[in-house]
């Protein structure tokens, strides 16, 4: 299964992010977005950012993430 997860960029050097989400930091390639800017939410797929996504949309996909992985629908 392929996911592309919200994350919170938290630092930017050239075109890779540190970005996190739940205490878990990943780099992330910045290659295919422009204009992204430490705050935004990006997906991350692959490590790459695939997406801007706004905080309202983020939200809705972590919570949704997090009830998935509760139920055991999400392997670990």
């Amino acid at each position: 299964m392929c996911l592309g997860v919200p994350m919170l960029v938290k630092s930017i050097d050239n075109d890779v992010a540190l970005c996190e989400i739940d205490g878990v930091q990943r780099e992330a390639s910045l290659m295919m977005l422009d204009h992204v800017q430490v705050g935004d939410y990006v997906l991350i797929h692959a490590g790459f950012a695939i997406e801007k996504i706004d905080d309202a949309e983020a939200q809705l996909t972590l919570q949704a993430l997090r009830e998935a992985l509760d139920q055991g629908l999400i392997p670990e």
